[in-house]
């Protein structure tokens, strides 16, 4: 029992319907990473064992266990006591993104440099920068609430550090992760309250950034000409996305059967990270593929209905937040295997072989469990409680 606005007390009557809800969301979305990361293992081993026999599975096991292991500690923890690191972990996240630009600290692959070389594996900053900028902008969200719809408040001092963030990660450079961060975090402040007049003008002129960078780059210019001309560029730039096409459309409707792939078999470059979808599609078919789809929409329902059932502003961000960046994730992935979208180095979430993916990824499950488990799903009934003359009695402790 609380006091309600008028000093009176306030009476919560805990409904079985709501209780049921969420442990009915919570039961799903576990089946459903659990389902996913199963999946990916197998498929993994599969997709790998001709080139690399078991080393890929090897590894993915081993991040997995410590995921695992994160998720269900995050998942125990009071939720609303990561307010106070929020912050804290946002600046150690920006020190390690501008420590992996330097020669030397950060290692060089493919032309970017976004990993960190621990010997045993390798440790993506950029992952960690996932969580840590939803975690701050929750934080930030829950503690300037009501300032919410002016300018200052609500978009020039998250947009700053949104854009420190955004820019160290681009340097790398990763447009992929850039353009997905930058989407989760307008989407995000719209749900805490931001006014869409003033995140559509940054919106526009982000995208008219992205574009013109684009154009001067030319490896990224000749992803767009493979995208909108594909037949002309199946043999150059856009020869793993045709062969992906070509994966998935061999498969018909059950598959050619677990291992026996051909696209793997270095027809499919990247085919156990970014385009592992392809050969879930060629070895299993359309049903397998349409079923990691229902689970991810499934993800993405369940995270919306503990988001609007959380106890407090910070549990409702800090999902919704979570949803968007898995959600939006494994869109953009299918998106680019199924040439909708334009190439774009994002793995699929709780499948595709990545540690630095895989933990975050289930640690941001563990805070979707953390925010379920500390809800309570109640009905508020003002209740006048009246002194020995009838009359209405405020709370006064």
């Amino acid at each position: 029992m609380r006091a309600g606005s008028d000093g009176f007390p306030l009476v919560f009557i805990q409904t079985r319907e709501g209780v049921v809800g969420m442990r009915r969301a919570m039961t799903i979305l576990v089946f459903c990473v659990a389902a996913l990361l199963s999946l990916g293992l197998v498929m993994l081993y599969s997709a790998s064992m001709a080139q690399q026999g078991s080393r890929y599975l090897v590894m993915q096991l081993i991040w997995g266990v410590l995921g695992i292991t994160a998720c269900v500690f995050t998942a125990s923890l009071d939720y609303r006591d990561l307010k106070r690191y929020a912050f804290p972990v946002l600046g150690v996240t920006l020190l390690l993104l501008l420590l992996v630009l330097i020669p030397g600290i950060g290692t060089m692959k493919n032309g970017a440099r976004r990993w960190f070389d621990l010997r045993i594996m390798s440790f993506q900053p950029s992952e960690l920068a996932k969580l840590s900028l939803i975690l701050a902008l929750a934080a930030y969200g829950e503690q300037f609430r009501r300032q919410m719809t002016t300018f200052k408040r609500g978009l020039l001092v998250p947009g700053i550090v949104i854009a420190v963030t955004l820019g160290l990660i681009l340097k790398e450079p990763d447009f992929g992760t850039t353009a997905l961060l930058a989407t989760v975090s307008l989407m995000l402040l719209l749900v805490a309250g931001v006014r869409w007049s003033y995140v559509v003008p940054p919106a526009v002129a982000g995208i008219i950034g992205i574009a013109i960078l684009i154009m001067h780059d030319p490896v990224r210019m000749k992803r767009i000409l493979a995208f909108l001309h594909p037949e002309e560029h199946r043999s150059g730039v856009g020869f793993q996305s045709y062969q992906a096409m070509l994966a998935l459309g061999s498969g018909g409707w059950f598959g050619l059967g677990l291992g026996n792939g051909r696209q793997k078999l270095g027809f499919v470059p990247e085919h156990h990270t970014d385009f592992i979808f392809a050969i879930i599609g060629e070895e299993l078919g359309i049903f397998a593929t349409l079923g990691v789809l229902a689970a991810f929409v499934a993800f993405v329902i369940c995270g919306l209905y503990i988001a609007r059932r959380a106890r407090d502003n910070f549990g409702l961000l800090l999902c919704s937040g979570i949803t968007f960046l898995i959600g939006l994730q494994a869109f953009i992935n299918v998106g680019v295997v199924t040439s909708a979208l334009p190439n774009k180095g994002l793995p699929l979430p709780f499948i595709s072989y990545g540690g630095s993916s895989l933990l975050m990824m289930l640690i941001c499950v563990g805070l979707l469990l953390s925010v379920a488990r500390q809800a309570e799903e109640t009905t508020s009934v003002e209740v006048k409680l009246s002194d020995e003359d009838g009359h209405p009695a405020p709370l006064t402790s």
